[in-house]
């Protein structure tokens, strides 16, 4: 594992400090855990960008919902 360096605000630093104060964690776990979070939720947003994209350009296609629940006999919830 590497070690990365950051500036945060004395608001941030101050949240985290108590966060870790309270919990018995790591202001490092929290960070970690806040990066992780954040980079899941940002990696879901360009893909969901890029198939758009593609959708949009007729490189792609959609495939509509009774199709699928029928391939994998799933239940329709609509």
């Amino acid at each position: 594992m590497r070690a990365m360096s950051l500036r945060l605000s004395d608001e941030v630093l101050e949240r985290l400090n108590r966060l870790a104060d309270t919990t018995g964690r790591t202001k490092t776990y929290y960070a970690t855990e806040a990066i992780n979070r954040y980079l899941d939720d940002l990696e879901d947003l360009y893909l969901a960008e890029t198939r758009w994209r593609e959708l949009e350009e007729g490189r792609s296609e959609t495939i509509p919902l009774e199709e699928i629940t029928d391939q994998y006999a799933l239940e329709d919830r609509n």
